[in-house]
C-alpha cells in the first residue's frame, strides 16, 4: 500500500473505532491502558512519551469531540492516527477486511 491508501486505511479504521467509542464508552479505558504500558515499555524515547502525553489530553475530551477528532481528515487528525492509543480495539479480522478492501480498490486519478 502506498502513502494514501495507508492514510485512507487509516481514517476508515478510526470511523469504526469511532463508532464504537459513542456505544461502547470503555474503549476510552482500553486506549488508556494502552498508552500507560506503552509509556513504561518506552520510558526512555522522549519523542512517544511526548505523543502519549498528547493522546492522555485528548482522551480527558468528551466522546463526542473524541470521536470527531479521530474522524477529522485535518493534517492533524492524519498525524494523531499514526501513533492511536486504539490497537486492539477492533478485531484482526475487522482490521483485515478494511486493508484488504483499499488493498483491492481501483485506482483513482
Amino acid at each position: 500500500m502506498n502513502h494514501s491508501e495507508t492514510d485512507q486505511v487509516s481514517l476508515e479504521l478510526a470511523r469504526r473505532i469511532a463508532e464504537r467509542m459513542r456505544w461502547q464508552p470503555e474503549v476510552l479505558d482500553f486506549a488508556r491502558a494502552n498508552l500507560a504500558r506503552w509509556s513504561q515499555q518506552n520510558s526512555s524515547a522522549p519523542s512517544l512519551l511526548h505523543c502519549y502525553a498528547e493522546w492522555q489530553q485528548i482522551l480527558s475530551r468528551p466522546v463526542e469531540e473524541i470521536c470527531t477528532l479521530l474522524c477529522s481528515e485535518s493534517d492533524n487528525a492524519q498525524r494523531l492516527r499514526q501513533n492511536s492509543p486504539f490497537a486492539g480495539v477492533l478485531s484482526p479480522t475487522e482490521v483485515w477486511e478494511v486493508k484488504s478492501r483499499f488493498r483491492h480498490a481501483p485506482a483513482t486519478a
